[in-house]
């Protein structure tokens, strides 16, 4: 097995983050749990394809990566020569894309002779609350942390930030998969979400009404939901060709409405069975304004302590790799260069 033996006990700590789970090659470089820099090189090559295709990913994350990770150390102002640890993505996530950060973190770590530091994604997500904010102090432990994204949806509670237990998840699609195959329905291009979200602000949530599905326990469920959706427009469209032209922003608004009122339940279930109050969100969706609309209201409400992430922290970023990175660190809880990507790590 490949180890390090460094002295990564220092008062100041400089992480280099970097994420490649999906489509984004991002790079962020941290001072203790401060953000100095935090790139991210999106790939706009997919939107023709309506989603991600692996392959065109995986080859986007070779050319990006390098270039990314000099503009984060740019903005940082420091040499990398200066780096305390290099924190990577270890899953889950695309396997060619995480590889590919993989292999180049650990090259980039064993010719600098510094600790290499695997995160896993989705703890990230939730724990990108812990880097510094001046607006709101890092939420307390425990806590449910929700996990809402494109290619996620999870209850978890988490108890420490390396005691995460998953108490419910979706069965088939995630929130944001949902979002984006009922835009793509109504012709909207990839990724919907944010479209349905602007269009939804000039639209009637109670125009049209879908069925809630029925999932026992904290699990849901979003492909039944999505089906009565495509569903609808296939029927009025044969009967009217401008029906979604003429009812898109009705449309936006009632189907957003409904796919985070089935989370909404969920998140409200969990809260009762664990006497959680602190609720902490994570993910690309929680940048929705549906989703911080009604979770504001739920805090007033019912006294919930309501965590969501400043706008730059909810798609796939390194500042969260980073953090995780830093918090790992302090734990003496380092990586091997031995250790192998998973497109399914659990958390």
């Amino acid at each position: 097995m490949l180890t390090q033996s460094v002295n990564v006990m220092k008062s100041t700590s400089y992480i280099l983050g970097i994420e490649s789970s999906c489509d984004d090659t991002a790079a962020a470089v941290l001072r203790n749990d401060e953000v100095l820099s935090n790139c991210i090189a999106n790939q706009k090559i997919h939107q023709s394809y309506g989603g991600i295709v692996p392959e065109l990913a995986s080859r986007a994350h070779q050319a990006n990566i390098v270039p990314v990770v000099q503009q984060a150390l740019s903005i940082a102002n420091i040499d990398k020569k200066e780096l305390t640890a290099i924190a990577y993505t270890r899953g889950p996530g695309l396997l060619g894309s995480l590889l590919v950060g993989s292999a180049f973190a650990k090259s980039m770590a064993l010719g600098l002779n510094i600790p290499l530091i695997e995160v896993n994604h989705m703890q990230a997500h939730l724990l990108c609350h812990f880097i510094k904010n001046n607006d709101q102090p890092p939420p307390t432990f425990p806590f449910l942390g929700v996990t809402v994204s494109g290619g996620h949806t999870q209850l978890v509670k988490v108890e420490s930030p390396f005691e995460m237990k998953e108490i419910g998840r979706t069965r088939d699609d995630a929130i944001g998969e949902a979002f984006d195959k009922c835009g793509k329905i109504m012709g909207l291009n990839y990724p919907a979400g944010p479209e349905i979200d602007r269009l939804a602000q000039d639209g009637n949530p109670n125009a049209f009404s879908f069925p809630i599905p029925k999932v026992d326990d904290l699990d849901v469920s979003y492909s039944g939901l999505k089906t009565a959706f495509i569903n609808l427009i296939n029927n009025n469209s044969r009967k009217n060709h401008n029906f979604i032209e003429e009812n898109l922003k009705d449309l936006c608004a009632s189907i957003q409405k409904t796919l985070v009122t089935v989370i909404l339940e969920k998140i409200t279930k969990a809260q009762e069975k664990y006497k959680l109050k602190r609720v902490v969100v994570g993910g690309g969706v929680a940048a929705n304004s549906e989703i911080r609309k009604v979770l504001h209201l739920k805090a007033q409400e019912e006294n919930w302590e309501v965590f969501l992430p400043p706008f730059q922290y909810t798609t796939d970023n390194a500042a969260m790799i980073g953090i995780v990175g830093y918090q790992k660190l302090l734990n003496h809880r380092l990586g091997d260069m031995n250790q192998s990507v998973s497109a399914k790590l659990p958390l």
